[in-house]
């Protein structure tokens, strides 16, 4: 670990550190086991949100501008699309996810490193971890 040059070092625990990878190991597996709930509750609040905003739309159409139509004769489908000047803080609020969506891989990938990581620090002899060491596992901490 370096700033402007000038290095940092450190001595950690290596009981703190395997402990640390232990309780990121259950978060990781906490949340992409919750995710799906977590994906759910979002997309509720996205339907919401859509459906507020549809409301503004159409209390607002005679505000609007620049209409475009676009008929579709295969499927009989009309598309409206129009223009609404507006601020902000005039439209409803957009829901944001709360939540790190990790896909299979990514998890698979973060959750074998982590393993990896505790496995060589159990068998190690040293008390602590050198600064290199923890630089390498730092990201999941």
């Amino acid at each position: 670990m370096a700033r402007n040059g000038k290095a940092i070092n450190v001595k950690i625990a290596t009981t703190k550190v395997i402990k640390a990878l232990e309780d990121k190991l259950a978060e990781l597996n906490k949340s992409y086991a919750n995710q799906e709930v977590n994906e759910a509750k979002y997309q509720k609040a996205y339907e919401k949100y859509q459906k507020a905003l549809t409301d503004f739309a159409v209390q607002n159409i005679k505000k609007a501008q620049n209409f475009r139509t676009n008929y579709r004769s295969w499927n009989n489908v009309l598309n409206i699309d129009f223009d609404l000047t507006v601020t902000k803080s005039e439209l409803p609020e957009e829901p944001e996810r709360d939540f790190e969506q990790l896909s299979i891989h990514s998890y698979r990938e973060m959750k074998e490193e982590i393993e990896n990581a505790i496995r060589i620090l159990k068998m190690t002899d040293e008390e602590v971890v050198s600064t290199s060491t923890y630089n390498a596992i730092a990201r999941y901490l």
